[in-house]
């Protein structure tokens, strides 16, 4: 059980450095906006030596739920900062305000690869943005699409068979999307966090559900419904 403690401290040591280091660069009015988005964003005194404690099981699996922040912690990016229901990171995206934000890079915690985000540059079918597995750019395992029929938004079609399809249904300007399977059961929905505006918002995600899949949906969305796009630059 050494190593495996030995790690979760290091994985521990590197959120708290991430977190400490965005903190610094933060005035302190935005400091407390922070605490309003997950009250456990910001480390309680004397809590900075303690190690995080595992989740309590639980006998009957309920969803997943995220809180996403639109901002990025660190300093000159753009991006997403994802919370679990504990406060502690769950995800992030890092784009540099340079960058055109036509590739994404959806991370873990500890700043692996879950997802890479792309547009596609020349398709038939309306705007369309792939999903890669990591950083690999070659094969995609999901492309979603943009759809202007009815209430659906947008179609998330799994590419050469490699998993089941979803539709998106919904506003994500006003952060109330639902996301259905091909039996018409919500697996994932979008709902705005009270308060603190549109922002903020949470995702719940279904068990039996790829909880990176669902994130990496919705920065797919951000691309293709905020104007302008918290990543993405029109001018390119």
């Amino acid at each position: 059980s050494e190593p495996t403690n030995r790690a979760t401290k290091l994985n521990y040591l590197r959120l708290l450095s991430y977190r400490l280091s965005a903190l610094s660069s933060f005035e302190p009015s935005s400091i407390l906006f922070m605490a309003r988005v997950h009250p456990n964003m910001v480390p309680a005194p004397g809590a900075v030596g303690e190690a995080p404690c595992a989740p309590a099981s639980s006998a009957v699996e309920g969803p997943t739920t995220l809180t996403v922040w639109r901002k990025s912690l660190l300093f000159d990016c753009k991006g997403f900062t994802v919370f679990d229901a504990k406060g502690n990171l769950a995800y992030r995206v890092d784009s540099y305000a340079s960058e055109t934000g036509d590739e994404v890079v959806l991370m873990d915690a500890a700043g692996r690869p879950a997802f890479t985000v792309r547009r596609k540059r020349f398709s038939f079918q309306g705007e369309q943005w792939l999903v890669f597995s990591g950083e690999e750019t070659r094969r995609p395992v999901y492309a979603v699409r943009r759809s202007g029929r009815g209430k659906t938004m947008a179609h998330v079609t799994a590419c050469a068979g490699a998993g089941p399809s979803y539709e998106v249904e919904g506003s994500y300007a006003r952060r109330s999307c639902v996301v259905y399977d091909g039996e018409r059961r919500a697996v994932a929905e979008i709902r705005p966090k009270e308060v603190v505006g549109t922002d903020v918002f949470r995702l719940a995600v279904q068990p039996g559900v790829d909880v990176s899949l669902a994130m990496a949906v919705v920065v797919a969305l951000e691309q293709m419904f905020s104007r302008p796009s918290l990543l993405r630059s029109w001018s390119t």
